[in-house]
């Protein structure tokens, strides 16, 4: 069998063996170990303010594929990086791409260092990630990110603040379901997604976790549709269920800690139309998608982002709930593939004037 350390040997990434680190055998994974390239906790430090007090904590993160296209997905609220599944499956079993999977702090196989947590701080573990698998060069990511269950969409604001860092590594920025924050009512969840995160905050058993789950980050008219190719004539509904029972029973428990310093990280942080400006000019290919049933962030604030990110392509699918890479992955997949195409000619064509 060939191992991680070979696998790596034979990368075409230069920086794929610089570091392997040790996974402790506990932290299990949904992911095909065929296609993984490499995995570990990359270790994360921070000096808090209040106190002076060191803390260090660390990501646990998988690459899967060796292609030359770089695709970093970012995880939203309070949900683990096998939320990616089918886009790890996807991507990962192509020879054109490496993708990047992880666990923000507080979540799944990560640590879950002192809250509240901030936008700013979880983009900082982020470009820590990066630097440590050696992915720097200019120009050579693909950032896509996505919020799967939260009063706000975690993602779009690490990832705002990311692009905002280092905008010059990134060639695409895909924006899923999310939003800008900052206004009053743009900061909480619909009246549907409020009340199931807070009772999600209150039950401690899986089972009964699940259904809240699914009709939240879903919409109702496709979850009682029948599934598409489902050998066993299930409805989506039943699909997701059996979905959510796979990954929660390989999924380390969330602390109550990190579930409430994710949700302050999300409250707490706007992103400035000056901004958002700012990113769509500098990166050369950028999508806003929603969709129209959305019981976690309203569609209007993506139809506000796109407003104040004159550059970026923007998409409304109708039928669709929060997590729409789950929903519709045969669609989803090849979107970001010409996203991802469009993107690199646009630095190709820049770089040959």
């Amino acid at each position: 069998m060939t191992t991680l350390r070979q696998r790596n040997a034979e990368s075409a990434d230069p920086q794929a063996s610089v570091h392997e680190p040790t996974v402790p055998e506990n932290l299990r994974t949904v992911f095909d170990p065929a296609t993984c390239a490499r995995k570990g906790l990359c270790p994360v430090s921070k000096i808090r303010k209040q106190g002076d007090t060191f803390e260090s904590h660390s990501l646990y993160f998988e690459q899967h594929g060796t292609g030359p296209e770089k695709v970093v997905f970012v995880m939203g609220l309070n949900s683990t990086s096998f939320a990616w599944s089918a886009q790890v499956e996807h991507f990962g079993r192509s020879p054109n791409y490496s993708v990047l999977v992880f666990d923000n702090r507080g979540v799944g196989n990560s640590d879950t260092p002192k809250g509240p947590y901030s936008s700013s701080g979880m983009a900082e573990d982020i470009i820590v990630l990066l630097d440590y698998i050696g992915w720097t060069e200019e120009r050579s990511l693909h950032l896509v990110g996505i919020s799967l269950g939260g009063m706000i969409s975690q993602g779009k604001y690490f990832l705002t603040f990311l692009a905002f860092r280092i905008p010059e590594r990134f060639v695409s920025l895909t924006l899923a379901v999310t939003t800008a924050g900052g206004r009053p009512w743009s900061n909480i969840p619909p009246m549907h997604g409020f009340i199931s995160l807070t009772r999600l905050l209150f039950i401690a058993d899986n089972e009964k976790k699940i259904p809240i789950i699914v009709d939240m980050v879903y919409n109702t008219r496709w979850l009682d549709t029948k599934a598409e190719n489902d050998s066993e004539g299930r409805t989506n509904r039943e699909v997701q269920t059996a979905s959510y029972r796979r990954r929660i029973a390989v999924t380390r428990p969330q602390k109550p800690l990190g579930a409430l310093s994710q949700m302050w990280a999300g409250l707490s942080h706007s992103v400035s139309p000056a901004r958002l400006r700012h990113i769509s000019a500098s990166i050369p290919k950028v999508l806003i998608i929603t969709g129209d049933e959305d019981h976690l962030v309203r569609p209007s604030e993506s139809k506000y982002l796109k407003d104040h990110m004159p550059e970026a392509e923007y998409t409304l699918w109708e039928n669709t709930g929060h997590a729409l890479h789950g929903q519709y992955p045969k669609k989803f997949n090849p979107l970001l593939e010409r996203v991802f195409g469009e993107g690199a000619a646009k630095v190709k064509s820049t770089k040959g004037n």
